[in-house]
């Protein structure tokens, strides 16, 4: 398990009602189901249009369960901004 940050940005900040988090998780699927399983429905429905950015590297297009996390790290949760 690995201990960070997970931050929340516009629509996904709303929807968490806070703008950062602590993760304790060993993969980006792990923490992001424990963020929603906190925060419901709301953040549930931006995370599934929401691209992520793990200590400073784009996650893209790859699996979140083989994203693995690292101890002190970061994870923003970027929703579609402006429309996009």
């Amino acid at each position: 398990m690995a201990r960070g940050t997970l931050r929340f940005w516009a629509a996904a900040k709303a929807a968490a009602g806070v703008a950062e988090e602590e993760y304790d998780a060993p993969t980006l699927a792990d923490a992001l189901r424990a963020a929603q399983s906190a925060h419901g429905d709301a953040l549930t429905k931006v995370i599934a249009r929401s691209t992520f950015v793990v200590d400073g590297n784009p996650v893209g297009g790859r699996a979140h369960e083989g994203v693995l996390l690292t101890e002190g790290g970061t994870v923003e949760v970027l929703p579609p901004f402006a429309g996009g």
